[in-house]
């Protein structure tokens, strides 16, 4: 059961880190996925270090798409 809903979890992250909702802009994907990491540690999911990790993935997305704004892209 922890194992599925942990499965469960991750995969929920990393779809909306990779496909964010239509109408979601980038400042609230970002916080959607730092909101869920915080989550699945409370929950236990996840270790500090995953957390870390899944923030850090998020920073750069987020850095990204903000940069490439600035671009025109």
């Amino acid at each position: 059961m922890y194992e599925d809903r942990k499965a469960q979890a991750l995969e929920t992250w990393q779809r909306l880190f990779t496909h964010p909702e239509i109408q979601m802009s980038a400042p609230e994907q970002y916080d959607e996925l730092l909101r869920l990491a915080e989550e699945y540690c409370e929950e236990g999911f996840i270790t500090k270090e995953e957390r870390r990790a899944m923030i850090e993935k998020a920073t750069a997305n987020y850095r990204r798409a903000v940069e490439g704004m600035g671009q025109g892209t």
